[in-house]
């Protein structure tokens, strides 16, 4: 298959769709509103509201502009390495939007030269306000974060656009015409599997605008890890058995500190590093370690695990690396509860066996491969959590889920330099 400029014929909007944009358009302050609160009970910098209406921040750099938009955390880790090279290809500058602060976060730690701004509510105001100001060269949806506003009038301008890194949906099947009328706008699709490629196929689409890549976030690089903070961390544990409780959300600390709890039977020394999902929950999550009965110190506050520390609470951003690097066996969080699982391919790449809960729908398909490959286990509760720690540190078998974790992230680059040579030429 070969790149082209060309847009992708867009199919007429369907009465669904007719009925979002009138009835967005009449009520913009329903999206507007929901926008408000969720930057501020986000944490986010009160002063960059306005960008979620379409004002820009920042001025627009001269020359050509590649758009990235990438709701959250997820996205944005699995776009970075295609993202830079798309910028080395072509000289292009980078524009990514998110709707969360911790998208923005990810990006300014890894990709600090990407120019961020929030994504535009989905209103024609915010949308051709936000379009009018960057007039970028190329958009890039990431995934399946397809607003049918944003879509439709990035296309009517004439906008190359490409979706990248599909995976399957539901909404495929409960609305195709309208899903057909929104993708049939993209010159290119990219899946991270065959499913998702044959479901996109069966919208009548054109066959030749879609491949199957596979899932970005299988090629990414590994996470960053500071090789002081390591040491550090390493002198500090002292070749103590460790575990990792990695991207808490509210819930599953209390399965986890039980399972801790029920470990430390067979591993006195045992220490287990919490990572919540979002660090600005530490005190909450430290009262709930303490009135656990386990002795902690918390990473916001300087602090390294001492001796008689049960529990390490990792409450800072941008170290996951770090403690993914230092602990031989990650338990995945997200994965009890209604968040659909959380990345398994970042603690596999830095060597580190996975276990998960049942509730695995974002990333089914990258679970299906590392359980498949011996990588990775599934727990039931807390109960199954704690049992299966105990039985796997320091043995032979966590070792053999280790070598599989690497060897199955080792995959080449294929998939984004497959993708790249469809993208280049697209760009206006």
């Amino acid at each position: 298959m070969t790149g082209g400029t060309t847009p992708a014929p867009p199919q007429g909007l369907t009465a669904v769709l007719r009925l979002y944009m009138w009835a967005t358009a009449l009520a913009p302050s329903l999206l507007g509103n929901m926008a408000r609160k969720g930057h501020l009970a986000q944490g986010a910098d009160a002063t960059r509201l306005a960008e979620r209406f379409g004002h820009a921040t920042v001025p627009r750099p001269a020359g050509r502009l590649i758009w990235i938009n990438a709701a959250s955390v997820g996205e944005v880790a699995s776009s970075l390495d295609l993202a830079r090279d798309l910028e080395a290809a072509t000289g292009a500058r980078l524009l990514f939007t998110t709707t969360t602060a911790t998208g923005a976060e990810t990006l300014a730690r890894r990709l600090r030269q990407a120019i961020h701004q929030f994504q535009p509510v989905d209103t024609p105001t915010a949308v051709r306000a936000f379009l009018d100001h960057w007039k970028p060269d190329l958009a890039c949806f990431m995934e399946n974060d397809l607003w049918p506003r944003l879509m439709v009038e990035t296309g009517k301008r004439q906008i190359p656009m490409a979706v990248i890194n599909a995976r399957a949906s539901k909404t495929r099947t409960r609305a195709p015409r309208a899903m057909r009328a929104l993708l049939s706008r993209a010159a290119l699709i990219s899946t991270q599997d065959a499913v998702t490629a044959r479901q996109i196929l069966n919208l009548g689409l054109d066959p030749a605008r879609i491949i199957d890549t596979g899932d970005l976030k299988a090629a990414a690089s590994p996470l960053p890890v500071d090789q002081d903070a390591l040491h550090a961390m390493q002198n500090a544990t002292r070749k103590r058995p460790v575990w990792v409780a990695a991207s808490t959300h509210p819930g599953d600390e209390t399965a986890v500190l039980a399972a801790h709890q029920a470990t430390l039977r067979a591993h006195p020394d045992l220490l287990l590093i919490l990572i919540p999902r979002h660090p600005a929950r530490g005190a909450e999550i430290a009262d709930m370690i303490h009135s656990a009965g386990l002795q902690s110190a918390r990473r916001s506050q300087g602090g390294l695990p001492a001796t008689q520390d049960q529990v390490y609470l990792a409450d800072t951003l941008g170290e996951t690396g770090l403690f993914y690097s230092l602990g031989p066996l990650v338990f995945l969080a997200g994965s009890f509860g209604d968040e659909g699982g959380h990345n398994p391919y970042e603690p596999a790449t830095l060597g580190a066996a996975v276990l998960h809960g049942p509730r695995i729908a974002n990333f089914k398909l990258a679970y299906a491969k590392l359980t498949q490959a011996g990588a990775a286990q599934q727990v039931r509760d807390a109960d199954d959590l704690g049992a299966r720690v105990a039985s796997l540190i320091g043995s032979a078998q966590l070792e053999e889920m280790g070598k599989a974790a690497c060897n199955l992230s080792n995959a080449t680059d294929e998939a984004r330099h497959t993708l790249l040579a469809r993208l280049v030429p697209m760009l206006r």
